[in-house]
């Protein structure tokens, strides 16, 4: 990830505007900043969140609370927890995301 045009700043995420994303079940809740070219988000998904489609968008994506699993289009299932983080390249390994109890992700893309 190259970064560029980021001033310094802070992000106080209570102000941050929360946008519901409905999946395949459940939903998802992005408060997202951008800023230069990159895209930072808190992502609460709710219990029951199933993704309902496929992204190939490159992302660092830290769990903060919950569980998360990603599941990549070859099959395989990863888990996250809080405190663990996946890293992808654009194109690199599409992934869908979904949870049973519900999750909150630091995401930065």
């Amino acid at each position: 990830m190259h970064i560029t045009s980021v001033p310094f700043m802070t992000t106080d995420w209570s102000s941050v505007p929360e946008v519901s994303h409905s999946g395949e079940t459940g939903t998802a809740y992005w408060r997202t900043i951008e800023i230069g070219n990159i895209r930072v988000r808190i992502v609460r998904y709710s219990p029951g969140y199933h993704a309902d489609h496929w992204c190939k968008r490159g992302h660092v994506v830290f769990c903060l609370e919950g569980e998360l699993e990603t599941e990549l289009e070859d099959g395989s299932v990863h888990r996250l927890t809080p405190g663990m983080s996946y890293q992808v390249a654009n194109d690199a390994a599409p992934h869908r995301s979904r949870t049973t109890p519900g999750a909150m992700l630091f995401i930065v893309d």
